[in-house]
């Protein structure tokens, strides 16, 4: 279907304004900080303080009454989905939070380490980090947890330190993608209106195959390696992963799923922790809420944002753009729809460096680039969060890489070319889009 004709809302590239005013603040402060040597260059204006000026602007710009384009902007910003979305990111930051100060994360590591050949040190590295990324839902996590392992690794045998670093940080990244609980997959599934569980059953037939190889390919570049010691760890400190990755590919709400996974580290916390008491339960609580207050809010602001530009026309003129680019590869409508989709979220996070921002960003306009090509939400949901695991995990001025190369004292860019799994999945994700597979029956 020509888009050109779908809709009865006037196309108007001015409409994108806010959102390049939003892009210009948060690129260009980056920038500025870069070329001054700041650390963390690209996060030092925080994103919805840079997203105020361009509410301000999309709001002033609203072809009406000033009151009425602050009802459309509220409107969007509470859309149930982004309700819904607001209250998971709380709860995973909490659960996250919680599992770590009652030592749920040294266990899980400790747990994966007594395990290891000697000789598979890099593949084991990539697994643990999958695992730990895949049960917390967050890569920032799991880098910060195992980077210091992998560079003990590399400081105690032969393995150079850029591949230890870049397991951990693919794996990271396989988590990122996969997890149940990741503020990716939540965010990509919310904004394409499409179950948890059906994201996933796309997903896994492009990213554990991807995984597959990048493990073979760690297995037969694995060297010979000195014994590796392990810390006394206790099992029972894993008991809560083990409960939310189950729990998670049940048909339980995930804000059940989440909740449990938080009493349930309490509780664990509690028994076997002697120095974890109530008081820290809640502050490591609340302390996991803070620690997703700035996407959460900022993917209220984006949705705000995201339904003026689409009532002025901005959403449904890129979206034409997008129609005339496709049908110049002439690979067939969904195929073309589907390649816009991910071009979508790969340019959105390329400039603003966050995973969960760019499908925050694109996911409307992915939406409805998915309803006019025929897109399977499912599939647009999957693709969302594929490519912008990707790109997170190769830009080097991106949080994941910024943090594991501190840990670690070598350059991003120096690290890049060692993350494989984030390579190997763009090339299975770009393989699925030809072939069109996997393929499942609508529910």
């Amino acid at each position: 279907m020509n888009p050109e004709h779908s809709s009865k809302v006037q196309a108007r590239a001015f409409a994108l304004l806010p959102l390049i005013v939003f892009l210009a603040i948060f690129l260009g402060s980056g920038i500025y900080h870069s070329a001054i040597g700041t650390e963390f260059a690209f996060y030092q204006i925080k994103a919805p303080v840079a997203a105020l000026p361009a509410i301000i602007i999309a709001v002033l710009l609203y072809r009406g009454k000033l009151n009425a384009g602050i009802e459309a902007f509220l409107k969007g910003a509470s859309h149930p989905n982004l309700i819904l979305m607001f209250m998971v990111f709380m709860l995973a930051g909490a659960f996250a939070s919680t599992s770590s100060a009652i030592g749920s994360v040294d266990a899980t590591v400790q747990f994966g380490l007594s395990i290891i050949p000697p000789e598979f040190v890099l593949p084991m590295l990539f697994l643990i980090s999958a695992f730990i990324a895949t049960a917390m839902g967050t890569s920032m996590g799991t880098i910060a947890a195992c980077a210091p392992i992998a560079f003990g690794f590399s400081q105690a045998t032969d393995i150079n330190v850029i591949y230890a670093i870049g397991a951990v940080v693919g794996g990271a990244m396989f988590g990122d993608n996969l997890s149940m609980i990741s503020d990716t997959t939540i965010a990509a599934t919310s904004s394409q209106k499409v179950q948890l569980r059906d994201k996933f059953k796309v997903n896994v037939w492009i990213a554990v195959p991807a995984a597959v190889v990048t493990i073979l390919i760690y297995i037969f570049s694995s060297h010979s390696s000195q014994t590796i010691h392990y810390s006394y760890y206790n099992f029972w400190l894993i008991l809560p992963y083990v409960a939310v990755f189950i729990l998670a590919f049940s048909r339980l709400h995930v804000l059940a799923v989440l909740f449990i996974g938080v009493i349930l580290s309490g509780i664990v916390g509690l028994i076997e922790n002697t120095k974890f008491d109530f008081l820290q339960l809640n502050n490591a609580i609340y302390d996991g809420f803070t620690s997703m207050f700035e996407v959460a809010l900022l993917s209220m602001f984006l949705g705000g944002l995201s339904a003026i530009m689409q009532k002025e026309g901005g959403l449904e003129w890129l979206i034409q753009r997008i129609y005339s680019l496709t049908r110049l590869f002439k690979v067939g409508t969904q195929r073309a729809g589907e390649f816009g989709i991910s071009f979508l979220v790969i340019f959105s996070n390329l400039f603003v460096a966050n995973n969960t921002v760019a499908i925050i960003l694109s996911g409307d306009m992915a939406r409805e680039v998915a309803k006019e090509y025929g897109v399977d939400p499912k599939r647009s949901a999957a693709l969302l969060d594929i490519f912008s695991c990707v790109i997170q995990g190769l830009i080097p001025y991106g949080a994941q890489l910024l943090l594991a190369c501190s840990i670690a004292k070598i350059s991003p860019v120096e690290l890049i070319g060692s993350i494989y799994y984030c390579w190997i999945l763009a090339i299975f994700a770009v393989l699925a889009i030809i072939f069109r597979q996997p393929k499942f029956k609508s529910i």
